[in-house]
């Protein structure tokens, strides 16, 4: 792959997309420890700057292997990081898929950050990744990252039952996919 995604930056209208990196844990712990946040999510609510750290070295790990890439969003006029977005389990080869996931504070929550950020971003995955499909794995309950995706052309494929397993029970997860136009 061409690209470096360890240091690719997307200017999204009044947003900047940036790779994570370790300045960010601060911003991501006080992402992260918000139990509505993590709800439904593989993580439990942050307790630590340190577990921010934690998530920093994957998301550095990530992106340095081409398995995707996990961006900070940040109003342009603002340092605040907001959520984060990205792609994991990039597949080039053959396949050419990846799985895009996102979150945000909740204090955005239903004012169309998503909704500005997520065409720009499948529109990196389809051109500039040259992927052919792309997934979202959607906790079931999750009834607004459902309708995002939904609004932005993916289609419900199907539930895989108990497909999860986190915070002390099984979960179902929603499998949507979109596919190049």
């Amino acid at each position: 792959m061409s690209l470096d995604l360890a240091t690719c930056v997307l200017e999204v209208g009044e947003y900047r997309l940036a790779p994570l990196n370790r300045d960010d844990a601060d911003g991501l712990f006080e992402l992260f420890r918000d139990p509505l946040v993590a709800e439904y999510m593989d993580i439990a609510p942050l307790e630590s700057v340190g577990e921010a750290h934690d998530i920093i070295a994957w998301g550095i790990e990530l992106a340095a292997g081409d398995g995707g890439v996990r961006w900070t969003i940040r109003r342009t006029d603002a340092p605040d990081l907001i959520g984060t977005v990205g792609f994991n389990n990039l597949i080039f080869d053959r396949a050419r898929r990846g799985e895009v996931a996102y979150d945000l504070r909740r204090a955005e929550w239903g004012r169309g950050v998503m909704s500005q950020i997520l065409p720009h971003v499948l529109s990196f995955g389809f051109n500039d990744l040259s992927l052919r499909r792309i997934e979202a794995m959607v906790t079931m309950g999750n009834a607004r990252s459902c309708a995002l995706l939904e609004r932005h052309g993916f289609s419900l494929e199907g539930t895989l039952r108990d497909h999860a397993h986190w915070k002390g029970r099984y979960w179902d997860q929603l499998i949507y996919g979109r596919l190049a136009d």
